[in-house]
């Protein structure tokens, strides 16, 4: 048993689209799978910065519970969809917009007039539905930006016109994590965990990004408390310090297989050593166009890299 835990690796990241990724971290300590899989998605879900439209006023409407002629929606249906307005805000303060149409018509969140300080992600969301071709909608909004979640109390306390409705807000820029946990193994050390981590975000901010900033609040935590106490590390194990120079990191191509062989493992999304020593026996075995005589040749190489 090795006596010092080694630093986890992000093996790749699996971009799905725009707004969602796959990332996979190994190989971990035993048992960290969970410890870090939990964590992460926790920080992600709870406190990645984002913005929020936190109070608005429709001209005309005096309390949420009311109608406007000519508008199809009631103020509560406006406000839920308000709620879903998805935004980056690059101010510290709060900032308002203005929103004015006029004619019959749909109202998106495209119609919204921003600043440099607002960008709208989603400006197909619908606001609102415009009956009557003579009737105008104004409405006047504050977009704050922030953590987490905001109870209506608390926008209501923080609001810049008494006039206005608050609403509870969600900052939070990603919508959801899901995690799993595999075992995997490099050279003898065959009870480590391989930690697969999705995040989808609502645009505002790309997975990537969501989950560096997840990984540097948590290192900032447990930084504040670890004090001057400092427990030796190590790279991930296989890999040297200088991960550049790595065998790991060494091509599947420059390994001199037979064609046939390498073939067979890059068409596996098998690319690199690294790649290849997280695999058993017996998923070599299973791959698609990996027969025995391959299985025996990369059994040998492997030796002869003493990996």
């Amino acid at each position: 048993m090795t006596k010092v835990i080694h630093n986890p690796a992000l093996a790749n990241i699996d971009e799905h689209d725009a707004n969602s990724a796959t990332f996979n971290i190994e190989p971990l300590h035993a048992g960290y799978g969970n410890t870090l899989g939990n964590s992460f998605r926790r920080v992600l879900l709870s406190s990645i910065e984002g913005a929020a439209i936190t109070a608005f006023r429709i001209e005309g409407a005096t309390h949420e519970f009311t109608t406007i002629p000519g508008v199809r929606e009631d103020v509560v249906d406006i406000m839920l969809n308000i709620k879903n307005i998805r935004l980056k805000c690059f101010s510290d303060e709060p900032v308002e917009l203005r929103l004015e149409k006029k004619g019959a018509g749909v109202v998106t969140a495209g119609d919204i007039k921003t600043t440099a300080d607002v960008e709208v992600v989603n400006p197909d969301q619908v606001i609102c539905n415009i009956d009557d071709p003579k009737k105008s909608v104004m409405i006047d909004m504050v977009v704050e930006s922030g953590r987490g979640y905001q109870t209506i109390e608390i926008s209501s306390s923080k609001r810049l016109h008494s006039d206005m409705i608050a609403v509870d807000a969600i900052f939070s820029p990603v919508l959801r994590v899901r995690y799993k946990i595999e075992g995997t193994r490099v050279g003898q050390e065959t009870n480590l965990d391989k930690l697969i981590i999705t995040v989808e975000t609502d645009g505002s901010i790309s997975p990537r990004d969501a989950f560096e900033q997840a990984a540097a609040i948590l290192v900032n935590q447990y930084t504040a408390l670890a004090g001057s106490t400092i427990v030796a590390s190590a790279p991930a194990l296989g890999q040297d310090k200088n991960d550049d120079d790595s065998e790991l990191n060494t091509p599947i191509e420059e390994l001199n297989l037979t064609a046939r062989t390498a073939n067979a493992l890059i068409n596996n999304e098998i690319r690199t050593v690294h790649d290849l020593v997280t695999l058993s026996e017996q998923d070599l075995r299973e791959l698609k166009g990996f027969g025995s005589k391959a299985l025996d040749e990369v059994k040998e190489k492997l030796a002869e890299l003493e990996i």
